[in-house]
């Protein structure tokens, strides 16, 4: 039985469907090598969660962050595991495939595409977890959790854009691979993660709001921290993301070609 071909070349009806299967192809490698399937989605950020809550609540006496301090955790710590597993992938993400990536008429930019679509799915699988612990630890919510899947699309808009940035300069320069690990590592102290954007100095506070993920930040934890709205930083963030897209498009036609070259 021939299994038949969804949408003709070239069309964004076959793109999406090429997507989509690129993308559970990942998970199913993902879950089907591992016992622990769905639990590696979220035991990653519920032990780093475990962690500084230990670390800031029961050993220091914690001045930043807000109450309850281990949603005020988990709503930014899930989004970073997203951010940070597909900026990693994105280092290897034609090295990995270089055989496919040469030889399919598909459009380039789906490798990237689907490491942001197969993480984005592990994210939303994390979310049941965000959910028990807002309710165990009787964390409030309001209006703002509407604006929770404007975050979501938000942070997928940041990774396509440096995703076709990061991803052919890696095949072009080696170096950045190990580059951009050194940089995430900053990058998550340098964003309001274990803090919030309300606990830094002046200066420090404007500057933060032109971190893209601060913005997306306010906008996970606002459906439960209402003080923790920052306008400025939300628009701030919506129009870096937007520029970086553009900016990333721009970058990997040009790059296209070298890159298929160096593979």
């Amino acid at each position: 039985m021939t299994r038949s071909v969804v949408g003709a070349p070239g069309t964004l009806e076959r793109y999406l469907h090429s997507l989509w299967l690129l993308s559970a192809r990942d998970l199913k490698v993902r879950y089907a090598t591992s016992w622990l399937g769905y639990l590696w989605s979220v035991l990653d950020p519920l032990v780093m969660s475990g962690i500084y809550w230990f670390i800031f609540t029961v050993v220091f006496d914690r001045s930043a962050g807000l109450e309850p301090y281990i949603v005020f955790l988990i709503t930014a710590l899930l989004s970073w595991v997203w951010f940070n597993a597909a900026v990693t992938d994105f280092t290897r993400a034609f090295n990995k495939d270089a055989k496919l990536v040469r030889s399919t008429a598909i459009p380039r930019s789906i490798w990237v595409n689907r490491i942001v679509l197969s993480k984005g799915v592990e994210f939303l699988f994390a979310l049941p977890v965000l959910a028990i612990f807002v309710i165990a630890a009787g964390a409030p919510v309001g209006w703002g959790l509407l604006l929770f899947p404007v975050g979501v699309v938000l942070q997928a808009i940041l990774l396509v854009g440096l995703g076709l940035l990061i991803a052919p300069l890696c095949v072009l320069f080696a170096d950045l691979e190990r580059t951009t690990r050194l940089i995430l590592r900053a990058l998550f102290y340098a964003s309001p993660v274990i803090y919030a954007v309300g606990d830094l100095p002046g200066a420090l506070r404007e500057l933060m709001a032109f971190n893209p993920l601060a913005g997306i930040f306010t906008l996970y934890r606002v459906g439960f921290f209402p003080e923790a709205w920052d306008p400025f930083a939300v628009t701030m963030s919506a129009v870096i993301c937007l520029l970086l897209l553009a900016v990333g498009a721009f970058s990997f036609r040009r790059l296209e070609r070298p890159l298929l070259k160096e593979l």
